[in-house]
């Protein structure tokens, strides 16, 4: 079943905008912190990259910020932090993220990245755990995300809204990542529906079609921090091979397992680069 609560986005006549702007005055006032400069969504695998970037200012449970709800999900910790980084930046760690499988709707789905933006975020980081469909891959590798497939049949954008996706994740932002860590790969992300894990038919299908990892995240997120005019950058830790690529039944306890044993390398990588944005 799901969640029952009140939640304001669920208004069919709700202006998300207005609701992102609530929400970031709930940040500014529950954080000291008049605006952030970067934002950095925590998928499974990265959480303890929030330990290394810099100094907490504030830890703020997400759901006493208009719109937000708690994770539904292992590996969400429910709460958005604040941390000043060495260099003076201040940054928005989101550790509440609404999968579109949850059934709440694609305004919940981005309204993290609408409040980032909200919150005068200029760079959206998004990362996830997912897997890999190139055979050469291996669980607890990172890669980067070089463009998407949307194959949940759905957008964050409502009306005549047209938005450029051409540079969707940005070459600048993974030209840099690569000056930290020159063996980074990257590939196409390939955004399901979920919760379900592919078929390897669907595998097959999302191969085909140009696909390197699949998941069940990010896509949308992406698409509306474009919409709000933030330069994007995404990390995939590949946590397994998909359906049909490795011989044995995919599980959820693996996702996490190998997430947890990559954490210390990937949580440090994404440090480094968050520190040089």
């Amino acid at each position: 079943m799901h969640e029952i609560q009140d939640n304001p986005l669920d208004a069919p006549d709700a202006d998300p905008f207005a609701i992102a702007r609530a929400a970031a005055a709930d940040i500014r006032r529950l954080t000291g912190v008049e605006q952030h400069d970067i934002a950095v969504t925590l998928g499974s695998g990265w959480g303890k990259a929030a330990e290394l970037i810099g100094e907490t200012v504030a830890t703020i449970p997400a759901t006493e910020v208009t719109g937000f709800s708690k994770p539904a999900l292992e590996g969400h910790v429910g709460t958005l932090r604040s941390i000043r980084t060495p260099g003076g930046r201040n940054v928005l760690i989101i550790g509440a993220r609404t999968h579109y499988y949850e059934g709440h709707g694609v305004r919940r789905v981005v309204h993290s990245v609408r409040t980032a933006a909200a919150a005068g975020v200029q760079t959206m980081v998004l990362t996830n755990g997912a897997g890999g469909i190139r055979e050469t891959w291996r669980a607890g590798q990172p890669v980067l995300i070089a463009d998407h497939l949307n194959l949940t049949a759905d957008s964050p954008l409502e009306g005549a809204t047209f938005v450029d996706l051409t540079d969707l994740y940005s070459r600048r932002l993974r030209e840099l990542a690569r000056t930290i860590d020159p063996s980074l790969d990257e590939g196409v992300y390939v955004q399901f529906r979920g919760p379900h894990y592919e078929t390897p038919a669907e595998v097959r299908m999302a191969r085909t079609m140009g696909g390197d990892i699949v998941g069940m995240s990010t896509a949308l997120e992406a698409i509306a921090a474009r919409e709000a005019g933030m330069e994007v950058l995404g990390f995939s830790l590949i946590t397994n091979l998909a359906a049909g690529i490795q011989p044995t039944p995919l599980s959820h306890e693996e996702v996490i397992a190998a997430g947890r044993e990559a954490e210390p390398v990937i949580s440090s990588l994404l440090a480094r680069v968050i520190g040089e944005l």
